[in-house]
């Protein structure tokens, strides 16, 4: 498999001979506002151009999508992807939401949703702490948002944790599953005042001793106005906490081939 770092958690999974665009987010830099009511609401999203063309990414068989708040699904993405691309959601909600921005190849994925050999299996995160959900606003302002497990009998299994904090649930399938690889939304966003909306730096460590043998990629960092977590902190981080060797960073263009 073959995983490209594009920008902020958009990215290129290659794998089994197929082609996922993951979470696309694809405007030019700068031409969103912050969140609100998170850190540097100031600052304007995307903070960084894209590495390459859109027309290279669109060369894909499907794009994965794990949830769509603007940092994973812009007006961009809805404009320049073909609205006959097959592309695979968490829910019934993101199905007709897709629909009606006149897509027609819309599956939502389940335990064992089937991609030509390649089985997709949608797994569950929490996009913030027990506090942030128990607050009605927040809880539906951050909503649902999915993992997805790629198998294939050629490949290593991979699990994408998708925005997640650290949860039981998730400690839970890394232990059932023992992926070889994770890809971990590693970028430290945080909402006021709940604090972290996704997973930092202790998560690695974490992550490493669920599963000590599988190979981490760290994404969603340096490109959006809420991610405080810098791929120099994690580098530095996992250097001290004896796990580098287990944890990739890749900058945005670069590949990390399992």
């Amino acid at each position: 498999m073959q995983i490209t770092q594009v920008r902020n958690a958009t990215q290129l999974i290659h794998y089994a001979n197929k082609r996922f665009l993951v979470d696309p987010m694809l405007a030019d830099k700068g031409t969103y506002p912050g969140f609100p009511g998170s850190s540097r609401s100031h600052l304007y999203n995307p903070r960084v151009e894209l590495p390459c063309d859109i027309e290279r990414l669109l060369d894909i068989d499907a794009v994965i999508l794990t949830h769509t708040h603007l940092d994973h699904w812009d007006d961009v993405a809805v404009d320049r992807i073909p609205k006959d691309m097959p592309i695979f959601v968490q829910n019934e909600h993101d199905r007709a939401l897709l629909g009606q921005q006149g897509f027609t190849q819309l599956t939502v994925m389940g335990a064992a949703t089937r991609f030509g050999d390649v089985t997709l299996t949608r797994t569950l995160g929490q996009h913030g702490s027990d506090a942030a959900y128990a607050d009605p606003a927040t809880a539906e302002r951050m909503g649902d948002a999915c993992g997805v497990i790629f198998r294939h009998a050629d490949e290593g299994t991979l699990y994408l944790i998708g925005d997640s904090i650290w949860t039981p649930v998730v400690e839970h399938t890394l232990k059932v599953v023992q992926p070889d690889v994770v890809i971990a939304n590693m970028g430290w966003a945080h909402i006021m005042p709940f604090g972290a909306i996704i997973m930092g730096a202790e998560d690695t460590v974490r992550i490493h001793h669920a599963v000590p043998g599988a190979q981490i990629v760290a994404t969603h960092m340096e490109a959006i106005n809420h991610c405080l977590l810098t791929r120099a902190a994690l580098r530095e981080f996992v250097r001290d906490n004896g796990v580098a060797e287990y944890v990739h960073i890749p900058e945005d263009g670069e590949s990390v081939i399992f």
